[in-house]
């Protein structure tokens, strides 16, 4: 346990920041689960719905450090093309 104030503000803080991106990161997870399931059952247009739902999520959680920014522009450069490709 925290022994000086700071240390326990900071603990608390801590309990508090986990709890908003263990938010932010499941909201972001299920947008992009929407997308795969939209290219899974191969429908162009549900799938670029689905897509432009989840880009300003996944570019959301890279502003706010819950994925680092290089991964969350790969996951949407990845998404895009594939989705890209089902519209043919």
């Amino acid at each position: 346990m925290a022994n000086t104030k700071s240390a326990q503000k900071a603990a608390r803080q801590t309990i508090r920041r986990t709890t908003v991106n263990k938010s932010r990161r499941s909201e972001m997870r299920t947008y992009v689960r929407k997308v795969e399931d939209a290219i899974a059952s191969k429908d162009p247009k549900a799938a670029a719905e689905a897509l432009s739902e989840a880009e300003p999520r996944l570019a959301r959680a890279a502003q706010k450090g819950i994925v680092h920014r290089n991964a969350a522009s790969r996951k949407i450069s990845r998404l895009t093309k594939r989705v890209k490709a089902l519209a043919g």
